[in-house]
């Protein structure tokens, strides 16, 4: 038998992903009322502090786990319970209110029939995802989602490959539709992240990641420039922030500025700094959130980013060197 080409390779691994793509967009393509009561069905139990119990053998037990992990971290508490261990004791993580979610591509799977009518017992909401309408979990759950395809990815239609796929993406889509309208925000992640960049740019403060100001090259706009590239240097900043008479922000000189005037003006080092400011500079409030930090550097592709109070009085900067020190970026 002779070795696979590289393009023989590739060209099995796309029919792979056009047949798995085109069986999820049936799905999708399938869904009904049946989706959103069990959507709905999940959000009366999430805001009576109830949970999601994710059922499953198998394939499906894998792909279970990570429907769980993803409701879990969207702020709807679901854990995984093993359908063999459940008869043997671990039924009793299930509580009165809970919902359960069954995940069955035959809806026929040995453990899982044997385990329905202990949880049917229950006063709970069972909904099931299965990939045969008329099986035993599909006829007997409260709510049925259908997850067929018409075939798998697997060239021996063994594997269990498209029919997962879909079950994960239904997940998902459970998931993310939930989210939605339990009005789960970017803050609300955060919160069950706090250790990922997104939970650390929602959770710092710009007050908590900014330098101070003795660590800033403070100057009036009436020194000459070589005085404010000296302050620049003894502070090891990127720019130097001009105070006004009354403390107020009058503008900021740095680096860049430096360089670009220098070109037009051989004798930019002895002049008066004010003549080089740039007067109304992107800043920041006091309190901000990191993530705001990010997006203005981001938008504006500075590199410094002056913190003021509620008086447009300097309170800090923002430098991005020091971005990578919080592990923002």
């Amino acid at each position: 038998m002779s070795t696979p080409s590289t393009s023989e390779h590739l060209a099995r691994a796309r029919r792979v992903f056009d047949l798995e793509l085109t069986e999820a967009r049936r799905v999708g393509e399938r869904l009904d009322e049946s989706f959103a009561r069990a959507v709905e069905a999940f959000r009366e139990v999430v805001e009576k502090r109830g949970k999601v119990v994710v059922v499953g053998v198998g394939k499906s037990g894998h792909i279970g786990e990570k429907i769980a992990a993803t409701l879990t971290s969207t702020g709807a508490p679901a854990v995984m319970l093993n359908a063999l261990n459940a008869l043997h004791g671990d039924l009793g993580i299930v509580c009165d209110g809970d919902a359960i979610l069954i995940l069955s591509n035959s809806g026929e799977t040995d453990e899982l029939v044997n385990v329905f009518p202990a949880l049917a017992r229950l006063d709970v909401r069972i909904i099931a995802i299965t990939g045969k309408r008329e099986s035993f979990l599909a006829k007997n759950a409260h709510i049925h989602l259908d997850a067929s395809v018409e075939r798998e990815a697997c060239p021996l239609e063994l594997a269990p490959t498209a029919s997962t796929t879909a079950m994960l993406i239904l997940g998902d889509a459970l998931a993310m539709t939930l989210l939605e309208a339990r009005g789960f925000t970017r803050e609300d992640f955060a919160k069950f992240h706090p250790n990922g960049k997104l939970g650390r740019t929602l959770l710092l403060t710009v007050d908590q990641i900014m330098r101070s100001p003795d660590q800033m090259a403070m100057i009036k706009p009436t020194v000459i420039v070589r005085e404010v590239l000296f302050e620049m240097a003894r502070r090891r900043a990127g720019c130097a922030v001009a105070l006004a008479g009354d403390g107020t922000l009058a503008g900021i000189f740095t680096q860049g500025d430096f360089a670009r005037h220098l070109e037009k003006n051989p004798n930019l080092l002895d002049l008066p700094v004010t003549g080089f400011l740039t007067r109304k500079p992107i800043t920041i409030r006091c309190g901000a959130l990191a993530y705001e930090v990010l997006h203005i550097l981001e938008r504006h592709r500075i590199d410094d980013l002056v913190v003021v109070d509620a008086a447009n009085i300097p309170a800090g900067i923002v430098d991005t060197q020091d971005l990578a020190r919080f592990r923002l970026v």
